[in-house]
């Protein structure tokens, strides 16, 4: 495989759900290595399980200590899991843990801002600073909602801990309220002129929820629960707000350092916010998903702008919530990738021509380096056997 379609792949990462029935059960998929427990079930179709199972087969190793994936669509279903618990008492994994998100919780956000624009509260074309008054700097130019939901705002992001994971480690059990982050990203000019670029930062998302607070006159939390996990019955899926923990079972995240694994289980996401603080299950996302994509969560006139990219901006990828990715081979996917330190997650989606889901994917990968700008060496694979 050329760099070109290994890039493409993991600008892709982010796939989503399936339409039957969640496995209740996982069936023994063969001889893993040892401390590994790779195990599946997979009903009538043609999705290619040998090659699925190859990329769960083997774990922990240096890139990961656990991944859960689940595949559906209309070649049938896969279910499978791998590696362990945790390292210290080796046990496996567990299929149906909660863990954290990341920005996946962006597609949230957007639906619920999509589902105001439906419902004519909010206006797409309208600036921001209509509804959120006094919050803008005066003389910033109008940024309308459109372009806070696809990354074409020219917002900077706000400052934090730092970079590397060191510094943000040091500080992982700090709390961030939204407006310390928007004040902090106000603070400085407009890295672009609205409209004219995209620029993918949580900063965006952080004013979206700020919009929905407002507008709605509940909380963010609030609104995600009433219009989304609740009629969903997302029993797994939950804003932490700034807890440390992870409530419910779940496998341990890690980092990799130079003085080995460290447990990263425990942090305050607080800073993600209504851009990257949801904490959810992987048979939760998939029945997220496909209701997203079969249309019973947005209407489809707000939907399809989950679908479009910006026009007149070269290379932009991202749509409002998600990413469109045409592969090589002129494949189009739609979906969303998270990582936080210890997780790296996926959902997303294939279309067939008719607007239906053809093949659906959800992953878990307990990564041991999630923030690496190349990708986990463990996702490529699934995503590989996923479209095989």
């Amino acid at each position: 495989m050329n760099s070109s379609t290994r890039i493409a792949l993991c600008a892709a990462l982010a796939f989503a759900v399936v339409t039957g029935p969640a496995a209740s059960a996982f069936a023994d998929a063969g001889s893993p290595a040892a401390g590994t427990s790779a195990r599946a079930t997979q009903g009538a179709g043609s999705l290619n399980s040998t090659a699925l199972r190859q990329a769960l087969a083997g774990l922990p190793d240096d890139d990961a200590t656990a991944a859960v994936v689940r595949v559906a669509g209309q070649d049938g279903t896969w279910r499978g899991v791998g590696g362990v618990h945790d390292t210290e008492t080796g046990r496996e994994a567990i299929a149906d843990g909660r863990f954290r998100a990341g920005s996946v919780t962006k597609v949230f956000t957007a639906a619920v801002v999509l589902q105001l624009v439906a419902e004519h509260r909010v206006g797409l074309d309208r600036p921001v600073q209509d509804y959120l008054k006094g919050l803008f700097p005066a003389d910033r130019p109008p940024i309308t909602v459109a372009q806070l939901l696809n990354h074409t705002s020219g917002i900077q992001p706000a400052d934090g801990a730092g970079d590397s994971f060191a510094d943000q480690y040091a500080h992982r059990f700090d709390s961030t309220t939204p407006r310390q982050l928007v004040a902090s990203a106000l603070s400085k000019p407009l890295e672009f002129t609205p409209g004219t670029q995209q620029d993918y930062l949580n900063i965006n998302y952080t004013v979206l929820g700020l919009l929905i607070e407002k507008v709605t006159g509940t909380s963010y939390e609030h609104q995600v629960q009433r219009r989304i996990l609740d009629p969903l019955h997302l029993r797994d899926t939950y804003f932490p707000g700034d807890d440390i923990r992870i409530r419910g079972a779940h496998n341990h995240g890690y980092q990799a350092t130079a003085d080995g694994l460290v447990d990263v289980t425990e942090w305050n996401a607080s800073a993600g916010w209504a851009a990257g603080n949801i904490i959810s299950s992987t048979a939760d996302l998939e029945r997220f998903t496909t209701a997203l994509f079969g249309g019973k969560i947005v209407p489809r006139a707000q939907f399809r702008h989950m679908l479009e990219v910006p026009a007149g901006i070269p290379g932009a990828v991202q749509t409002m919530g998600m990413s469109r990715m045409v592969l090589p081979d002129g494949t189009v996917t739609y979906g969303k990738t998270g990582e936080r330190y210890g997780y790296a997650t996926g959902i997303g989606a294939i279309l067939d021509d008719h607007g239906r889901i053809r093949r659906t994917l959800v992953y878990s990968v307990n990564s041991t380096d999630a923030k690496s700008k190349n990708g986990n060496a463990r996702v490529l694979p699934i995503v590989q056997a996923w479209m095989s």
